[in-house]
């Protein structure tokens, strides 16, 4: 063996000094070890009656009272002729010497005499820890010996590094293996295996892979070891690979290896290897083996296999307990939780009592399929069925307390653990630590986590998580550098928690940092790495970036999994660009993922949103199991084109499918009736709520519902909605119900709805532009300069208007930043053209949509600014004849531009999709998808002048509607107040105040970079349109 190992001094087989970690002065006896080897070789001289020829010295050993009458028998051993099995009287002189305490002389005989029986190491080691002996004096006492000249054979030195492993005491195992090397012994395979279990615990096991490859004679034992401990060591690829070279080398894998071998078939989800060694299994007549069979069906369980594992289970002649666990796991685990039930009823008709793993693994089965709700039930048996909960169990309570929310239900579950005193288990402590991190309670997390013994990588990732999550990075930070002095080596996990944390924060650029620096370390950023990246970049609405670093994470050859391409899609969703979301569905059908429900849910969602409502319904149409997001990203997609109709078919197919609505679902319906003006059909749904489906209504609902009867004209009725309701009030409330005033030119309403904004969002320009708005279409332009003086005093500036279009693979962008675009001139000219165009087909320009104390003349100067109508323009300009224009705004579109889109499709027969700040609208032969309800409520941003001074963003005003009349509503509506369910509501949670209203686009600061697929910025961030123009290279 070549096995290398630098030391910097000698070892102490060369006759150095102890070492301190071996000082006799540390251990639980010192005083034995005033004994030396010279006091212990003079028993041979103590004086003894002369021996009668008939003498047995095991005659003798019961009459042992003193140790010195001990020490005279041993002397009289050796004076015995050495004949016979001396092996029982090794063991009675180590028993006698261990009873009187004298544990140094008890080593010595038992090290001496090693060599005569090597199955006296069991029975010594379990003897001497009974009369409290400490395995490190044996290492003291093999030293000493070592150094008087004695010689062991392999077989003690085998001893020697077992007592290395039990210690963990690697130095002494090193220097024990480097003598080896330098005096040449002869290492058989007891040896090598010794060495490799030892490198494997202590060092790692790269080590002991290098001892296996360095060893000349690799018998079957070792082959079996080796596998072993990459198993242990969770190198479930390593283990694999040797087995087909411990094939090749026609060794034989013991029972033991076999199990191990199917576990890292179903970690790895290598379904074909696993095949392969239950072939191996059948070969060889293990097939009886109830253990290996109880392994192959664990190992198709986790390959989603159920079918094969329940044929193996039905294909033994004898099953044990671990048998139907084992079946009952696999189905749990595939969400099959019916066919559980039936073997449950199996089991006990077979005389199988159900045990703790039996509970665990429904337990666990019903956290796999959702049911959260029927854990606690679920738990409660296990306990009444008279077993007391284990880790496991706890784990999977926690797990689903924390899906519901249920914290306070988790803090009594933290009371038991720690009156049944599991609170010492590492993975109990560390879901305690990720549900106080979950309910915000970082405090708490802390102190469970410092309360944990043997932290191990789970628990500390958890927390440093938890600390990334709430975006306390400096906490992040220097846990992970604790973490490290404390000799726990961060992985791949850890660098990840800190990756998502910062992208999910909107800190993109320190997300990227911390990858370089696993690449500077070695390591190699994998498919979670550049997905948290991704995935914080959308959320964080930063799409464009996300879709830049795809293009570097294709550069890493990372290959992408399905919740890499769902981000993407959102991010194509997010900054419009159709084109790029039809190359990544092209992309995820070469590679694989046609089926992933997840995938086709986020088409859907980015069809119907990029303004192809048609081809998102026949993506939804080929789901064959549709799910519930499926259903509900459908009928969002049909509410947002205002058609109402086709979002009740859905909803009642959905109901005919057996699908049961959530939240989401009525958001969906809600908005179907907003957008299409259904205020009854909008009551029925907002009472369906509470009252058929058991749903709380949420902020969100509230807002829908205070939209959709504003815009209808039954302001009173939505000012008392709001006061009545069981919630407080956010932004998006008062925000609908200020555009509602606007719509109906209600001023008094439209100061109280003003006020709350001004509170809850301060620094939004949106809210202060739309009050002046209002002010100028009542002609109180001395509010209007109050309201402006009120901006500057509070550095509040009017955000910029933006419209963008693709040609071909550039991205042009209109802003009313002032800035030119390089065709400027051949744009107006073109426009100038259109209205011509137009005119004679009827159009008139609405100058009521510009909302600044000018002329009326320069008010038609204005409308023909607005950033919409000059996209419009260069898309017919640079398209060629059929092909639909599309154009993307960040506000809502005005009456005057509404009207104008209108004109334009039919006179040059082409269609027209526009995305604006609200919803979509579809533009063809004359018409707009929205029927036109949108254009009496829409309102203008866009500012003629680029000074701040005299910026005020227009609104468009459409003749209010007539008020129902209030008989009518009241009997349509029921009279809602009337509706107790309203008041009865509990109390939900209070959402953010400083989210932006409803007429605020869910892209609104977010435009494409020159030369960036995926770099979104601000309009600070421009210089000049030359850079806008530069081409956008959609890869």
């Amino acid at each position: 063996m070549t096995f290398c190992i630098s030391f910097q001094h000698q070892t102490f087989m060369d006759k150095l000094p102890p070492f301190h970690h071996l000082n006799p002065h540390s251990l639980q006896n010192p005083q034995t070890h005033m004994l030396s080897l010279k006091s212990h070789s003079s028993l041979s001289s103590v004086s003894s009656p002369k021996l009668s020829p008939h003498f047995h010295p095991l005659d003798n050993f019961g009459e042992m009272r003193t140790l010195n009458s001990v020490k005279e028998l041993h002397a009289l051993m050796f004076k015995m002729p050495k004949k016979g099995n001396l092996v029982p009287m090794d063991g009675r002189m180590m028993r006698n010497y261990l009873e009187f305490g004298d544990f140094v002389s008890a080593i010595k005989v038992f090290l001496v005499g090693f060599t005569r029986n090597y199955l006296l190491w069991n029975s010594f080691l379990e003897e001497f820890a009974g009369f409290g002996g400490d395995p490190r004096e044996i290492l003291v006492v093999f030293k000493e010996l070592n150094d008087k000249g004695v010689n062991f054979d392999s077989k003690a030195l085998t001893v020697v590094l077992k007592i290395c492993l039990l210690l963990a005491d690697l130095l002494f195992g090193m220097e024990v293996h480097a003598c080896l090397v330098k005096r040449g012994f002869h290492v058989d395979v007891h040896l090598s295996c010794a060495l490799i279990n030892l490198y494997e615990k202590c060092w790692g096991i790269d080590s002991a892979n290098q001892v296996f490859d360095e060893t000349p004679f690799q018998e079957e034992f070792l082959w079996n070891t080796i596998i072993m401990a990459n198993s242990r060591s969770e190198r479930w690829g390593n283990a694999l690979e040797l087995f087909r070279r411990m094939q090749s080398a026609s060794a034989k894998a013991t029972g033991g290896t076999i199990v191990k071998l199917l576990q890292a078939c179903g970690k790895l989800r290598a379904l074909n290897e696993g095949k392969q060694v239950h072939g191996y299994v059948i070969r060889f007549g293990l097939v009886s083996n109830v253990s290996i069979c109880n392994s192959i069906i664990s190992m198709y369980s986790r390959n989603n296999r159920v079918e094969l594992a329940s044929a193996v289970f039905d294909s033994m002649e004898s099953r044990d307990l671990s048998s139907w666990n084992s079946l009952i796991s696999s189905y749990a685990l595939n969400g099959c939780l019916d066919y559980v039930w039936d073997i449950f009823q199996k089991m006990e008709s077979s005389n199988f009592r159900p045990d703790i793993i039996t509970w665990n693994s429904l337990l666990s089965g019903l956290l796999v399929e959702g049911s959260y709700e029927m854990v606690l039930p679920n738990f409660r048996s296990l306990q009444s069925a008279g077993f007391k909960p284990d880790s496991s169990s706890i784990t999977s309570v926690l797990q689903a307390v924390i899906e519901l929310g249920w914290f306070n239900l988790g803090k009594e579950i933290h009371g038991y653990i720690m009156r049944s005193k599991l609170d010492y288990d590492v993975y109990v402590c560390t879901s305690l630590v990720d549900m106080y991190i979950k309910n915000g309670c970082l405090d708490k997390a802390r102190a469970v986590f410092h309360h944990t013994k043997n932290k191990n990588i789970c628990a500390w990732n958890s927390l440093i998580s938890g600390y990334c999550y709430k975006g306390r990075f400096n906490d992040a930070v220097n846990l992970f550098c604790q973490m490290e002095e404390e000799g726990i080596k961060p992985d791949l996990v850890t660098w990840n928690s800190l990756i998502s944390g910062y992208a999910l924060w909107g800190r993109s650029e320190e997300a990227l940092a911390v990858i370089n620096r696993i690449k500077s370390l070695g390591y190699a950023p994998n498919v979670v790495s550049w997905t948290a990246l991704i995935s914080g970049s959308c959320q964080n609405e930063k799409y464009m970036d996300a879709l830049q670093f795809f293009n570097q994470m294709q550069e890493e050859n990372v290959k992408p999994n399905s919740t890499t391409i769902c981000s993407l899609l959102r991010a194509c969703t997010g900054a419009s660009l159709l084109k790029k979301g039809e190359e990544i569905h092209c992309f995820s059908m070469r590679n694989g993922f046609v089926d992933d429900i997840y995938i086709i849910t986020a088409l859907i969602d980015m069809y119907s949103k990029g303004g192809k409502l048609k081809v998102a319904y026949e993506v939804f149409r080929k789901i064959k199991e549709k799910t519930l997001p499926c259903w509900n990203c459908m009928m969002m997609g049909y509410a947002i084109y205002g058609h109402g109709e086709e979002v009740f078919s859905l909803f009642d197919n959905m109901l005919k499918a057996g699908i049961r609505p959530d939240a989401i679902t009525f958001t969906a319906l809600l908005s179907g009736c907003k957008n299409s003006g259904l205020v009854v059909k909008g009551w029925e749904y907002f009472d369906s709520m509470k009252k058929d489906y058991n749903i709380v209504p949420t902020i969100e609902h509230y807002s829908c519902m205070v939209d959709l009867l504003g815009k209808a004209g039954f302001l009173d009725e939505a000012l008392d909605f709001i006061q009545t309701m069981p919630m407080k009030q956010d932004a998006s409330i008062w925000g609908a119900l200020l555009a509602s005033c606007r719509v109906h030119k209600d001023v008094k309403l439209a100061e109280i709805a003003a006020r709350n904004l001004f509170k809850l969002e301060p620094y939004n320009s949106a809210n202060y532009v739309l009050m002046m708005n209002i002010y100028s279409s009542s002609d109180r332009w001395d509010d209007v300069e109050r309201l402006k003086e009120r901006m500057i005093s509070m550095g509040v500036k009017i955000s910029d208007v933006w419209s963008w279009t693709q040609v071909n693979q550039t991205i042009h962008v209109f802003s009313t930043e002032g800035k030119s675009h390089p065709e400027e001139g051949k744009i107006y000219f073109e426009l100038y053209q259109l209205v011509s165009e137009i005119r004679k087909l009827g159009y008139v320009p609405d100058i009521s949509c510009v909302h600044q104390n000018i002329d009326d003349s320069e008010k038609e100067k204005v409308l023909f600014s607005h950033t919409e109508k000059l996209a419009m323009t260069y898309g017919l300009m640079k398209t060629k004849g059929g092909s639909p224009i599309r154009v993307v705004k960040n506000t809502r579109i005005c009456n005057d531009c509404h009207t104008a889109a209108k004109y334009i499709s039919l006179a040059r027969n082409r269609e027209i999709f526009l995305r604006d700040g609200g919803r979509f609208h579809h533009f063809m032969i004359g018409k707009c998808s929205c029927n036109d309800r949108c254009s009496r409520f829409q309102h203008c941003q866009e500012v003629a002048s680029v000074t701040q001074a005299s910026a005020a963003n227009g609104n468009c005003i459409y003749p209010p509607y007539k008020a129902r009349k209030r008989v009518a509503f009241e009997s349509a509506c029921s009279t809602w107040k009337k509706k107790q369910h309203i008041l009865e509501a509990p109390q939900s949670k209070v959402q953010d105040a400083n989210q932006e209203p409803e007429a605020k686009s869910t892209c609104s600061k977010h435009i494409p970079k020159q030369g960036e697929c995926g770099k979104q910025i601000t309009y600070k961030s421009y210089t000049t349109y030359k850079e806008i123009n530069k081409a956008v290279s959609i890869v």
